[in-house]
């Protein structure tokens, strides 16, 4: 069963089902009893419907970088798409729900071109990039009107660590519509090779992007979005994908939540997942879990050995909020077909990066960040206030580390997220947590809190922190932090 540590395997949510009935509830297994017995003829057995095939896994193309850079044209536009065998009007990046995913080194340098052909303004964030918050590099308050295009430039410093990484649109206070609507794609800094074991460097990568929708009419939805309604879960934009695997083999896996508002509670059955990143930080001891919680996103890169020949369902089980929170119910995302001559399982690594343990640095500062709303008015507050975009909330020191002690006073989970830096977990609850690495989200429980320490590391400039429950920050749980020299 999963454990309580809510950052690594999810709690159980108040009446959630067992297991086995969780299960059946996912697969849409109805048990029924027939009893008794009727005069005349039994009626004609409605005609069979027809289960559309299920489609073959496929990952996003990418754009590369060759020779330390990569030019890149993103066209923002509302356009009709096929998604979950029909056609539906989603917001598209080069006309795709499932945009290209950006692939570079550290060292190298985007050149990107966001051309805005929406009604409305719109920008684009690198999420977890450690790179400038300001000017024409990753800068969040930018405003990118209808009929602008506007060139970006990113110089991806020689030390950024690999893993997997998100862009998305940031255009408060239109967030979650747009990331909703489908404006989100990934990106890889390739080099986790590097501390991977020669005779694993060369294993199949998959993506595994979970997105996920609500229609209103031939539309997604980008109106009145409650994430507890109905919602279709998606894999790449594909639903339910068959996912090949040999028997044994070993796979490296990019999970990534690139939705706007919904959690998601992963599990594959009867195989476990080996963590070597957790939001692009790599770890300095791979750890093992049978169920991974990924709020907004959050990323994991993991390891994953083929179960035996036959067919394997990653699933998200049942999660709740808390609460004045959501609860969600289970899905399958995609099918792990397992088949082929089987594979020797490769022996896994059990130490892997180095990291830089913050429980022995200084702390210039200590700060008390308060999470809270107010459910009658659905606004959301970060210190009793509401987002401001020209306020500084706080300020920090260069080349300081500081803890924060993230206290959540609602009723429900909010998923905090800092821009620029990579954070340590230190505490939840009170309770001591392990950290094997840095990460740019975190669950804050209700009612509960998380204490992390992070250093501000060769950036100086304006750039915020928020919920990555893009409804909850579009609503005005984001304030501004200032590093300063």
């Amino acid at each position: 069963m999963p454990s309580r540590d809510l950052l690594s395997r999810p709690r159980r949510p108040r009446r959630t089902p067992g297991l086995r009935a969780a299960l059946a509830a996912v697969s849409g297994v109805v048990l029924t009893v027939a009893a008794g017995c009727t005069a005349g003829p039994p009626a004609a057995a409605p005609a069979p419907r027809t289960a559309p095939p299920q489609p073959a896994f496929r990952q996003p193309r990418e754009l590369v970088a060759r020779n330390g850079a990569l030019k890149v044209r993103l066209v923002v536009e509302s356009r009709m798409v096929r998604l979950a065998g029909r056609r539906v009007r989603a917001m598209t990046y080069n006309g795709d729900y499932m945009p290209p995913t950006i692939r570079m080194r550290p060292g190298d340098r985007l050149d990107l071109d966001l051309v805005n052909r929406l009604s409305e303004h719109t920008n684009l964030h690198t999420h977890g990039w450690h790179v400038s918050p300001t000017g024409d590099s990753d800068n969040p308050y930018l405003h990118i009107a209808p009929g602008e295009t506007y060139h970006y430039t990113f110089r991806v410093p020689g030390n950024m660590a690999p893993g997997t990484y998100w862009y998305h649109s940031h255009a408060h206070p239109n967030a979650e519509p747009q990331v909703f609507a489908g404006l989100s794609g990934a990106i890889v800094i390739d080099g986790l090779d590097r501390h991977l074991p020669r005779g694993l460097r060369g294993v199949t990568r998959r993506l595994i992007a979970l997105k996920d929708f609500q229609l209103d009419g031939d539309a997604i939805r980008t109106q009145d979005i409650d994430s507890g309604a109905p919602t279709t879960r998606t894999v790449n934009g594909l639903v339910d994908p068959a996912v090949p695997i040999r028997p044994g083999e070993t796979q490296l896996w990019r999970l990534a939540n690139l939705g706007a508002d919904i959690a998601y509670n992963v599990w594959l059955e009867g195989v476990r997942f080996h963590v070597i990143a957790q939001d692009a930080s790599p770890v300095s001891t791979v750890w093992s879990a049978d169920t991974l919680l990924m709020p907004p996103g959050s990323r994991f890169d993991v390891l994953v050995q083929g179960p035996p020949a036959g067919r394997t369902r990653l699933v998200t089980l049942p999660y709740g909020t808390g609460p004045d929170g959501d609860s969600y119910p289970g899905a399958t995302l995609a099918t792990l077909v397992s088949s082929g001559p089987a594979m020797t399982p490769a022996r896994l690594p059990a130490r892997f990066a180095p990291y830089h343990d913050l429980r022995g640095e200084p702390v210039a500062r200590r700060r008390t960040v308060t999470f809270s709303e107010d459910a009658g008015t659905g606004r959301f507050f970060i210190d009793g206030r509401l987002f401001a975009p020209d306020r500084i909330d706080a300020r920090a020191k260069l080349n300081t580390t500081e803890e924060w002690r993230l206290r959540n006073a609602s009723r429900e989970e909010h998923t905090f997220h800092i821009h620029v830096n990579h954070f340590q977990v230190i505490s939840v609850n009170g309770r001591p947590y392990p950290a094997r690495g840095g990460q740019d989200t975190v669950q804050l429980p209700a009612g509960g809190e998380v204490v992390i320490r992070m250093r501000f590391l060769d950036f100086t400039g304006k750039y915020p922190f928020h919920c990555h429950i893009l409804n909850h920050e579009d609503r005005g749980m984001m304030a501004n932090i200032e590093v300063v020299p």
